[in-house]
């Protein structure tokens, strides 16, 4: 990795969608150099995968929620595990820190974030604490 790929990095995590030749005039180099730069970046794992930046109120979700989950230590990976297994949790992290799983979840409204996290989640075997925080707004 040199200066070049972060800079197609950089522009492709603003733009994922953004052409090689763009980036190439920007970078005052060819085409099929990006083109090459990204493929040996794809094929190294370097970048896994293209994604959406979503707007989840237009798809009907009012509440969007970054959850950490305690948990025993004996099962910090089934509950890691499980979490992955529902539809409205969106992401799932293992992390340091405050908690031991952070995950993003979507819900319709307050309620139904409710319903999901002490109905649905809280029945999880080994789940110690939840704690919501919810998104007031994205910045970046």
């Amino acid at each position: 990795m040199d200066n070049k790929d972060m800079d197609i990095l950089n522009m492709l995590m603003d733009d994922g969608r953004m052409a090689f030749t763009e980036i190439a005039k920007k970078l005052k180099t060819s085409e099929s150099s990006v083109r090459k730069r990204v493929k040996k970046m794809e094929d190294e794992g370097v970048i896994k995968g293209y994604t959406t930046n979503i707007n989840t109120s237009k798809l009907g979700y009012g509440v969007v929620a970054l959850t950490g989950f305690d948990t025993n230590p004996e099962d910090f990976l089934s509950v890691a595990q499980s979490l992955c297994e529902f539809e409205e949790i969106k992401k799932v992290f293992t992390s340091t820190g405050d908690h031991m799983i952070m995950t993003e979840i979507w819900a319709k409204d307050g309620k139904e974030l409710s319903d999901i996290l002490f109905n649905k989640l809280g029945t999880i075997k080994g789940i110690k604490k939840i704690c919501p925080a919810i998104i007031l707004e994205q910045l970046k």
